[in-house]
């Protein structure tokens, strides 16, 4: 790749050094979150007025542009906008960078996590390296920042592009515009940055179910998580397949669906999938085969386009929703990750599912009893098989959900054959989800997919649990030190610190918590993967969701980054530097409340950003 020019040079080396001490001027830093070891000067540079990003000497190519797009995106973030109109002939060509120089020693663009068997020989790798150097001369002929990535042989967390689009961020909150000189300036020079993430699993959970969240609107969250180095985004329902109201389980184009799928799916069903869902306008040949590549998006009529696959098969249904939420699924999973941020789907089952039935109604145990899904039939298991045969194509990961609703229902409501084959099996309703969980598990295993399971799994029938299984802790503090202790991997997100819908819970409470609590064996803190802060909707949609996430999701990401002993033990000492951060978030066109009082709060006063 050759150069691109940009109005304003800086150098990023990407590799992994086990380096956590610290550095001058540590009160006058505003990096967030903070790296792993930085030092820093006392000089000034200017970026120049032809800034460009130079890749010589890198082995990736950027075939896909992301790292060219990752530039861009970094220079409007730093200019936004403003006027650049310095005389430039005042000042000497020593004072002014000329570009930024990033070398990355692997050629992979590749955001996946390790390979089933990968996992297999070292059961805790997980990740792609995102680590990076970045250096910051105060002078030189010519003068370039620097980013390198380099490649890690032997592991399974080779570097990548990602490690990069990290420094640019980093880089980006070191430049600053000046009013009085119409320069953009860098601070503190020289600079020299050796990061990298503390745990790889850094998440936010949105929630589009309970409020639409149109496309936009996610694009300018997963725009958001990555100042903050988040990098997974759990988009609950819009990803997540299966929750009331959004869900139809039925292939979609009915005359496709009688010529091609009569052999999984019933006539009866497809006769009651007809009265359900009245006179549809099926896409074009030309419409379905154009998104024959989103192989699973099911969504209710009126809301979404549809698109199911069965034995590989695509079906598609027009209806209302953006121009269609296959699209706008596919188009947010595909901007997410050019971003580095992986998206996860969860199958939410057999609890949070009773829509399903609306198009295969023998998926309920019976019309009085819709939730959970019928566990004795085959045809139950036939429909998750079916739906998991399709290609996710982004997705690496999937959430099966842990849900009991319904269980008395189910043993209510079951009757005939159903009932005989529960007590053929000499099962209540505990071992009937225990069965179902199991079992599905082992579906979604065959077809190559890592599960994830709520913690209410582990908690019922932890020991019976795939050893490949990630229990996600949300009911409370405590259960990850469980769960490694089984020699299971796990997710942190307990509802009483990381719930970002919880409005009481403070930015400070959000720091503190920490994801190793209790946990002192090396070998089981390798297990805790990370953690999620989760936003659920309730109460928010479009006009509130971002200054319900910011700035307390910052306060979570810095606890997930940044080495524990560069950690505050007082949040009161990261208060400015936050301050400073979710100010940063305003300027870019992020809605971060203040961080004065609970979450979603509103100035108390006029004044300046930095004092709220």
């Amino acid at each position: 790749m050759g150069k691109i020019l940009v109005p304003i040079c800086v150098v990023l080396f990407l590799f992994d050094v086990g380096l956590v001490c610290g550095a001058s001027n540590a009160q006058q830093v505003r990096i967030w979150p903070m790296p792993k070891y930085f030092r820093n000067g006392d000089k000034t540079v200017f970026l120049s007025n032809d800034f460009e990003l130079s890749t010589s000497g890198s082995k990736y190519g950027d075939r896909l542009g992301i790292l060219k797009d990752g530039f861009l995106r970094f220079m409007g973030s730093i200019s936004q906008d403003h006027v650049i109109d310095a005389n430039f002939s005042r000042y000497p060509q020593s004072s002014f960078l000329q570009g930024v120089h990033v070398v990355i020693h692997s050629s992979s663009d590749e955001l996946s996590y390790v390979s089933r068997t990968a996992l297999k020989n070292h059961p805790v790798a997980y990740g792609v390296d995102e680590s990076y150097n970045l250096s910051i001369p105060a002078a030189g002929n010519p003068t370039y920042a620097h980013i390198e990535a380099n490649f890690c042989d032997g592991t399974f967390q080779a570097n990548s592009v990602y490690g990069a689009l990290h420094g640019l961020q980093t880089f980006s909150q070191l430049c600053n515009y000046n009013f009085k000189t119409r320069l953009i300036e860098v601070g503190l020079v020289p600079w020299t940055i050796v990061d990298g993430p503390r745990f790889p699993y850094r998440g936010l959970l949105i929630d589009t179910s309970r409020h639409y969240l149109p496309l936009p609107v996610i694009k300018n969250v997963i725009d958001s998580m990555t100042y903050a180095k988040l990098v997974r985004l759990y988009c609950y329902n819009k990803f997540h397949l299966t929750q009331l109201p959004l869900v139809y389980c039925l292939s979609c184009c009915l005359s496709q669906l009688l010529q091609s799928s009569v052999s999984l799916v019933p006539s009866s069903e497809v006769k009651n999938a007809k009265n359900s869902l009245g006179t549809i306008s099926c896409l074009s040949s030309a419409e379905c085969a154009a998104l024959a590549h989103c192989r699973l998006t099911i969504f209710s009529t009126g809301d979404t386009f549809i698109s199911k696959s069965l034995e590989g098969r695509i079906f598609c249904l027009r209806a209302i929703y953006d121009g269609g939420c296959c699209r706008n699924c596919e188009a947010s999973s595909y901007y997410a990750r050019r971003r580095g941020i992986n998206v996860l789907a969860e199958i939410d089952v057999p609890g949070h599912a009773g829509s399903w039935g609306v198009g295969y109604p023998s998926l309920w145990p019976s019309p009085d009893c819709k939730e959970p899904l019928d566990v004795s039939s085959d045809f139950t298991f036939q429909v998750i098989d079916g739906i998991l045969s399709g290609e996710f194509g982004l997705i690496d990961y999937l959430l099966f959900n842990d849900s009991l609703k319904g269980e008395l229902c189910l043993i209510s409501q079951l009757a005939g054959r159903q009932l005989h084959v529960m007590k053929e099996h000499k099962m209540n309703g505990s071992e009937a989800y225990q069965y179902f969980v199991l079992k599905a598990q082992k579906i979604a295993l065959s077809h190559g997919y890592d599960i994830i399971n709520w913690e209410e799994t582990f908690n019922k029938f932890g020991s019976k649990l795939d050893r490949r299984t990630v229990v996600h802790n949300w009911l409370g503090g405590g259960v990850a030190e469980q769960v490694t202790a089984a020699g299971l991997r796990c997710i942190v997100s307990n509802q009483d610190k990381w719930y970002l819908d919880h409005l009481d819970t403070t930015w400070q409470e959000f720091y503190s918590n920490e994801p190793l609590a209790n946990i002192t064996n090396p070998n089981q803190q390798r297990l805790v993967l990370g953690g999620e802060v989760c936003m659920w909707g309730e109460h928010i949609d479009a006009s509130d969701i971002q200054q319900t996430i910011w700035p307390r999701a910052a306060a979570a990401a810095e606890r997930l980054w940044t080495p524990y002993e560069k950690l505050a033990r007082d949040p009161r000492q990261v208060a400015k530097r936050l301050s400073h951060f979710r100010c940063l978030l305003n300027q870019r066109g992020i809605a971060a409340a203040p961080l004065q009082g609970p979450g979603r709060i509103a100035p108390e006063e006029p004044g300046s950003c930095y004092a709220q």
